[in-house]
């Protein structure tokens, strides 16, 4: 064989499922796969791991007259399912999405919800082409069930008031995806799916408009990515980790999507980890049977090779510090320096950027990592660190030496906690947030600074001396000194108990004395607010000498605490403290400009 024709092979495009938590993802993956075993003879179709491989044969008996094999020169389809609800949507493979194309699913009566939000964020970021399938069409009332068939047959089964109730569903989708910027279409109208995004109803139930899903996907990967699914099926293998798992006998091992050339038992492969690229060698190549889902499936087959496209678990020592979402790339006839600083750039173009104090995040793959930097970027939240992983002791410890309190913080995305970290979790100064949706998670977060900043608020306010200014009313002069006893009315502000008073003369203030009782109807009271009228006793002065009846006072307001509370607590106060303290400022600062600021 020539390298010519090597290049020629085209490789199966691999399908994504993506969507919001209930909305069906899994159950259209299983109907699918049910169907291909159902259809095709048992031993065509290989469940890989984590991926599920179906033929172009098989797709075809599914799809029946809408499919003829004869157009395709694309082996089939490889649909892969990975843990995490979008995860494996930010997967990469060289330095684009890892699937080719991708399916969204959304529930035709709720329509958009926040996960499925986010799948159209990363599908736009990673310009991942996509088709929406509008699931649980058979949910429609009135709804009259044809098994298996293409949409456009069952809906000509339907009465004019389930297809018009449909239909209206539908195009809320419609209108949803275009409020998302994407223009859309039922697919059967679509003339130009570059430009616009094809919906394709179903239902995961009864099969109807699986044949139409399979059509569209088979025929947007043939029209638009021969190119891309071109390879070289004996070149080194090239692939991306979905998970890091301990296998029984092997250790941790790889589940890997490879998407180009081969990898065989035996190659030296480098994967992307935590701290440096592992270098290793493959001990074995394992494969579940046949269509047994990878995680119940505990008998593997050993395989010598495997070609892209395909998922298989990778068994090779030293693969503990393995990411998921990392590039494994094969070294064979290259310099094994030139693979290992491939797979660093391959990283380093999902680094985030850190600052010397933040949160630290912890995810579940690199993908995920990087679309939490994104969004925290987005809400002004600085990171400190982030990794890829469960949650240990060292992020708890890391977490606790960020200087702001508000930093004291984890945020982990659609991982688990492990033993000893929770314990250690009870007795740290760091506050813990975890979520599989990223936006709930950072609006968590952001909820939690801002009920922080509101106690602290308060908090100061409580200490704060408040502005108050306040008249002596005529006649109500109870006792002259030792203390003052006087009547006064509060004009503004909060006048408090246990503040200094005075009055200014021009612009100098002059402390005439302090508080020390206010008493409102006979009662003792610590404050007293604007329009309100009590008796109160001041230390120092004597009426008739130091203070007369009509004059007007004010509580003195330390200079440190009126900068607080024009800087910090102006929208904490009301409306006629603020009015007091303009007052306070403005005669202040015409003797000293820069008094308070």
């Amino acid at each position: 064989m020539t390298d010519d024709t090597h290049t020629d092979t085209l490789r199966t495009p691999i399908v994504a499922v993506l969507g919001h938590v209930d909305h069906g993802k899994t159950s259209l993956l299983d109907e699918i796969r049910g169907s291909a075993v159902s259809e095709g003879e048992a031993g065509a179709i290989t469940q890989h791991i984590g991926a599920t491989d179906i033929p172009l044969s098989t797709i075809s008996t599914m799809a029946g007259e809408l499919v003829t094999p004869e157009d395709f020169d694309l082996p089939g389809l490889l649909f892969i399912d990975t843990p995490g609800h979008h995860s494996f949507s930010t997967l990469r493979a060289r330095g684009g999405a890892l699937a080719d194309i991708a399916v969204l699913v959304v529930d035709v009566n709720d329509g958009f919800q926040p996960q499925t939000e986010e799948a159209i964020d990363i599908l736009r970021r990673t310009g991942t082409p996509f088709v929406v399938a509008a699931n649980k069409v058979d949910t429609t009332p009135g709804w009259n069930p044809q098994d298996g068939t293409p949409i456009q047959e069952s809906l000509a089964a339907q009465s004019d008031r389930a297809r018009s109730m449909l239909d209206e569903n539908l195009y809320e989708i419609i209108g949803q995806l275009s409020d998302a910027g994407f223009s859309a279409d039922l697919y059967w109208r679509v003339q130009d799916f570059q430009k616009n995004i094809g919906v394709v109803p179903v239902s995961a139930m009864t099969a109807e408009g699986i044949p139409d899903l399979l059509t569209v996907l088979m025929g947007l990967s043939q029209r638009f990515m021969r190119e891309e699914m071109a390879i070289d099926v004996f070149g080194p293998g090239e692939g991306t980790v979905l998970e890091v798992k301990d296998e029984r006998g092997f250790g941790a091992t790889i589940d890997t999507v490879v998407y180009d050339g081969v990898v065989r038992n035996g190659d030296t492969v480098v994967v992307g980890g935590q701290g440096d690229p592992i270098v290793t060698e493959v001990r074995a190549l394992l494969r579940p049977r046949p269509l047994e889902e990878i995680r119940t499936e505990k008998r593997f087959e050993k395989a010598a090779e495997v070609s892209a496209a395909a998922g298989v678990k990778i068994a090779a020592p030293d693969l503990d510090a393995a990411m998921a979402g990392a590039p494994v790339r094969v070294v064979r006839d290259r310099p094994q320096e030139e693979v290992v600083a491939e797979v660093n750039a391959a990283l380093a173009e999902i680094e985030v950027d850190t600052a010397e104090d933040g949160v630290v995040v912890k995810a579940d793959t690199l993908g995920s990592l990087e679309a939490m930097a994104n969004a925290l970027e987005e809400a002004e939240v600085p990171i400190m660190r982030a990794e890829v992983g469960d949650i240990a002791p060292r992020d708890i410890a890391i977490a606790e030496t960020a200087n702001q309190d508000e930093h004291k913080a984890l945020l982990g995305f659609n991982v688990s906690i492990l033993p000893n970290a929770a314990n250690e979790l009870e007795s740290a100064d760091v506050t813990l947030f975890t979520n599989d949706v990223i936006y709930q998670l950072i609006d968590d977060y952001e909820t939690y600074v801002e009920q922080r900043k509101r106690a602290q608020q308060e908090t100061v306010l409580d200490k704060v001396v408040r502005p108050a200014r306040f008249r002596l009313l005529p006649d109500h002069t109870f006792r002259q000194n030792d203390p003052a006893v006087v009547g006064v009315e509060v004009l503004a502000g909060t006048l408090q108990n246990n503040r200094n008073v005075g009055a200014f003369e021009g612009n100098e203030f002059d402390r005439l004395g302090t508080l020390s009782g206010i008493q409102k109807q006979g009662d003792d009271v610590d404050e007293a607010r604007a329009g309100e009228r009590v008796s109160i006793a001041i230390d120092g002065p004597t009426v008739g000498r130091d203070i007369e009846e009509g004059d007007t006072l004010w509580s003195e307001v330390p200079e440190k605490h009126a900068k607080i509370l024009e800087q910090e607590l102006k929208s904490e106060i009301t409306g006629d403290e603020r009015e007091a303290l303009a007052a306070y400022l403005d005669t202040r600062r015409k003797r000293d400009p820069f008094w308070g600021k």
